[in-house]
């Protein structure tokens, strides 16, 4: 087939209702790449032949060797189907665990996925991912059983062996799916139980509603099924595939039948019964072959049987005839019989064909999105979509309509960044040249080679010149090697027009991650494009970008537009200081960011780098952050200790940064560590036997030696400490949490964090019922199970559910603040409603700032800098002192000791204690200048990070080793042998 100009291509973007976007996704080696060159051998990209050898897709050097996908990649791709044109935009993504975060980008940008299967390997870990990635995004996935030939060449099955072996697959494929479907209607179940008011019964007679939800809801759409048209059975490498109503429409005509019913019982416990030519049902009661086996599967064996293993050349040029093929007399005398079989099967059951007009039927267009897939990308599924302001959800409706005019805010999903050579833009690469130009360059190449013969004649050499001239390069090519490594490469953002029409030389807001259209709307930012993303401050998530290059994307190539309407998958060029890894494009600051994507890893191998010649160490730094942004996975900081540190999901993607940091990046030669073992630091109860099993008394305990700013602590280890103006009076101890707790803490990070942004917006003046009833539900279980752990943990927690000041680190880790204070009430984090605080106390003023300072020491504790687990800090007492003079104040030089320049206190009354005027006035920007101790903010922050650290020193001390489990799952044939390999290794056990 010939190739599709470029122009076509641009002239079907604009018909978004015959667009379509797809993702390949599957286990490692089971055909995704092979899938997407028969995809592109039927545009006329590269050839049939080569379709499954040249892995098109693959345009890196260690992806063709390694022969595994480690960067998600699009192409698009025009199928004809009837009097329509498609456009199919094919997203092929890895396979291998260490790239799921690749996976995630390509998902986002889709309405539709193709999960192939390996029906020898069966269902794979990635397998369950892909389904399960798919069900999350709410998009239309596909089933493809591939490498059926394995079948047939490998395990020699019959063709009802192999039927059998297929419906198992089958089953096993939609019991995964059926998980997922019975999961989320039982949650939404239980939690509209939940928000219904129980009603009132009387004591003698008990109702229950054992109703699950199950029955009335729909699942027609949840299975997959050759009936319905959803599954192609396949084999890529051969470059064939069917679905059943390939078959039905030929055998309707042989056999009298209608279509309809033939799609119905071409699959199933159907049977033909040769004397009535009838089609009956009980095909395995009465032994006979079901129409599966006997019209289709039997078919392929036989050409199967002919070609490769008979090699029986007249039986071959009978089935040619019978099924009405040409074949060249190149491919049918070639001495490579699989060549032959291509060529039948490529012009019988065309593998493309089969996959494109399942998409083109089942994948629903840009105009078709639902209401619950952009909700799901405007909102959080954790939080309600009423919390958008206004103008954000207007919003939705330009989502659904998505129109390209010029009236339609602009609205553009970027799910990464992808790095390319600068040489390889369309805009860079080399153009036909005209007969003026050739001229041109003729004369300029005659002046050259006159300039040097006279140069030749000259042989006057200055030794010295040269040497200084050369010290004088070497420092000058030192300074510029940096800039020319950004210069020769280009970040290209993959990305999603969903509303109006992207054009060339346009001004969009580049919206980050965690961009709030409520803040911005309110607050007065101005806007400049030479602010970018690595010059704004924390609480700053907008810039403005102007729009230079619109590329169409095809594989490693790209072909350059002047506009992209709304429902396009295109690259963005010119964006590389406006975003970091995913961003949203906008006409209008009112357009929420696009919510994170689910990723089903996170970075857990640690290195450190360093280069191997110090002085190109600013080289290594720019290369890390350019690697930071080419990665979506990837995680790189710097340590206090100065090291410089690159996280990665695995093995094999650390090996692919390093040799990006190498190869491309930053272009020297860089020592790599051994992996950083993560460590966590934790207490226990204080041992009552030592190790000679002798009983330890009270008096053998260490004190504490007493400095200038601590008092000995008592008998509950509790450590008492003063902020360096003497102004604020602390005591704290630390306790072991219960090992139940912990692990709870750990397992519920996400709601934990969920908790503490609904308190924070609970307690701020804005709205309360910012969460959905899936998420109530899930903290009333979390707040249940919590409180009984405490309970069976012994009295002294009895009342630590409802004391609760805070987690850490980060506020959702497995470490708890806990407030014993006598003259401090805060509010419970899982209060339900909002209680005003009072302005009578500083304790209100400076709880966040207590807070921060409990924050940064569960981050880093004392033993070797690595988060706490498992401690709980019981703050017993809180004060301010109450015995200054009016004469401190004085010494501040505070124009207004009354009012804090932050606002967190207001006014101070005639009755208010002049300690507390102390504690405020000092808080403002004059104190840091006016005492040597610096705003009273950081002093108490300061003296709760060394107070929670000592308390933690003075308990027993450990240092928790990271472990690593896995399952191992290996067929019943291998059950023996991996026994016997545990059974010699028992260490790894």
């Amino acid at each position: 087939m010939r190739a599709v100009s470029p122009e076509v291509l641009a002239e079907l973007q604009k018909n978004p209702k015959n667009i379509r976007h797809i993702c390949i996704l599957a286990h490692v080696d089971h055909g995704k790449t092979t899938l997407a060159d028969s995809l592109l051998a039927s545009n006329g990209i590269i050839s049939q032949k080569m379709a499954g050898k040249l892995r098109y897709m693959d345009s890196r050097k260690d992806e063709q060797e390694r022969g595994i996908t480690m960067k998600s990649s699009a192409v698009a791709v025009h199928y004809q189907k009837g009097d329509a044109n498609y456009l199919i935009n094919v997203i092929d993504s890895p396979g291998h665990v260490d790239f799921a975060g690749e996976v995630c980008t390509a998902v986002r940008l889709c309405d539709g996925a193709i999960i192939l299967v390996d029906v020898v390997e069966g269902i794979c870990p990635q397998t369950k991912v892909a389904l399960q990635q798919a069900w999350l995004e709410h998009i239309k996935p596909l089933l493809v059983l591939n490498k059926i030939d394995r079948l047939i060449l490998e395990w020699k099955l019959t063709p009802l062996d192999a039927y059998a072996h297929l419906a198992m697959i089958l089953e096993q494929v939609n019991a995964i799916r059926g998980e997922l479907f019975a999961s989320d209607v039982l949650k939404k179940t239980d939690c509209a139980q939940q928000s219904e008011p129980q009603k009132e019964s009387n004591s003698d007679q008990q109702v229950f509603d054992w109703n699950s939800g199950l029955d009335d809801s729909d699942d027609s759409t949840v299975y997959f099924s050759p009936e319905q048209g959803n599954i192609v059975f396949a084999s890529a490498l051969d470059g064939w595939g069917f679905g059943i109503s390939h078959f039905a429409k030929i055998y309707a005509s042989k056999l009298g039948a209608r279509e309809e019913l033939l799609k119905k019982t071409l699959w199933g416990d159907f049977y033909l019964n040769s004397k009535t030519k009838q089609i009956m049902k009980g095909a395995q009661a009465k032994a006979k072959r079901p129409l599966f086996v006997q019209f289709i599967l039997e078919n392929i064996w036989s050409i199967y049987d002919a070609v490769l293993i008979q090699r029986d050349k007249v039986t071959v040029d009978k089935m040619v005839k019978s099924l009405n093929l040409t074949i060249s007399a190149r491919d049918a005398n070639h001495k490579d019989p699989k060549i032959g079989l291509q060529a039948i099967f490529g012009q019988w059951l065309p593998l493309s064909d089969a996959v494109l007009e399942m998409v083109c039927n089942f994948v629903p267009s840009p105009l078709e999105l639902s209401n619950e897939k952009v909700e799901g990308l405007m909102c959080s599924s954790a939080l309600k979509f009423d919390i958008l302001a206004e103008e954000s959800r207007n919003l939705k409706q330009d989502f659904l309509k998505c129109s390209p005019s010029d009236d339609a805010p602009v609205i553009v999903c970027i799910s990464k960044m992808f790095p390319t050579e600068r040489k390889m833009l369309p805009e860079f690469k080399q153009k036909p040249l005209t007969a003026e130009e050739i001229t041109l360059r003729r004369e300029k190449a005659r002046q050259r080679q006159a300039e040097k013969l006279l140069e030749n004649t000259s042989e006057k050499v200055k030794t010295e010149a040269t040497s200084k001239s050369d010290i004088a390069v070497e420092s000058e090519m030192n300074n510029t090697f940096i800039d020319d490594i950004e210069k020769d490469t280009a970040f290209i953002a993959f990305a999603r027009v969903y509303s109006g029409c992207v054009k060339k030389g346009q001004q969009l807001y580049v919206l980050g991650p965690k961009h709030d259209p409520a803040k911005a709307l309110k607050m007065n930012i101005p806007m400049s494009e030479s602010i970018t993303v690595h010059d704004l401050h924390p609480e700053q998530h907008i810039t403005l970008a102007t729009v230079k290059n619109l590329y169409l994307l095809m594989g490693k190539e790209l072909i350059e537009l002047d506009n992209a309407p709304a429902g396009n998958v295109i690259g963005i060029g010119g964006l590389q200081d406006h975003v970091l890894k995913s961003a949203t494009l906008s006409s209008t600051i009112a357009c929420p960011g696009f919510i994170d994507l689910h990723s089903s890893t996170v970075p857990i191998v640690r290195v450190a780098l360093e280069p191997a010649h110090p002085r190109e160490m600013s080289a290594l730094v720019r290369g890390m952050r350019l690697l930071n942004q080419a990665d979506p996975c990837v995680r790189v900081f710097l340590q206090e200790t100065g090291e410089h540190v690159l996280v990665s999901a695995g093995e094999v993607h650390l090996q692919r940064c390093v040799d990006d940091l190498k190869e491309r990046f930053a272009k020297i030669e860089i020592n790599v560590s051994a992996p950083i073992v993560p460590f966590r630091e934790t207490i226990i109860p204080p041992p009552t036997m030592d190790m000679v099993n002798e009983i330890i008394e009270k008096s053998q305990q260490k004190k504490t030696a007493k400095t200038e700013n601590e008092s000995d602590e008592n008998q509950n280890g509790c450590i008492c400490l003063r902020t360096p103006n003497k102004l604020c009076y602390l005591r704290i101890r630390a306790e072991p949490l219960p090992p139940e707790v912990t692990k709870l803490l750990e397992e519920n990070a996400t709601l934990l964090k969920l908790l503490e942004q609904t308190y924070n917006s609970r307690h701020s003046g804005e709205t309360e019922d910012i969460l959905t009833p899936e998420s109530i539900n899930s903290l009333q279980k979390l707040k249940t199970t919590l409180h009984e752990l405490f309970k069976c943990a012994g009295p002294k927690w009895a009342d630590a559910l409802d004391n609760i000041w805070s987690f850490g680190p980060r506020r959702c880790g497995p470490n708890i603040l806990l407030n014993s204070i006598s003259t401090y009430k805060r509010p419970s984090l899982w209060s339900s409603k909002s209680t005003g605080f009072k302005a009578d106390s500083p304790h209100f003023n400076y709880d966040s700032t207590f807070i921060s300072g409990f924050q940064l020491a569960t981050l880093c504790g004392p033993l070797c800098d690595e988060p706490m687990m498992g401690v709980c800090f019981v703050v017993e007492e809180w004060t301010f002192d109450r015995d200054s003079s009016v004469s401190d104040v004085a010494d501040l030089e505070v124009s207004n000791p009354g009012e804090s320049a932050d606002g967190l206190c207001p006014k101070t009354d005639d009755n208010e204690l002049v300690s507390d005027a102390i504690s405020v006035a000092s808080s403002g920007p004059s104190s840091a200048s006016s005492t040597p101790f610096g705003p009273f903010t950081g002093q108490i922050m300061s003296t709760v990070k060394e107070a929670c650290r000592k308390a933690f020193q003075v308990q027993p001390q450990r240092l928790m080793c990271a472990m690593y489990s896995c399952n191992i799952q290996v067929t019943t044939d291998m059950l023996g042998k991996s026994f016997k390999f545990f059974i010699i290794n028992p260490l790894i056990i």
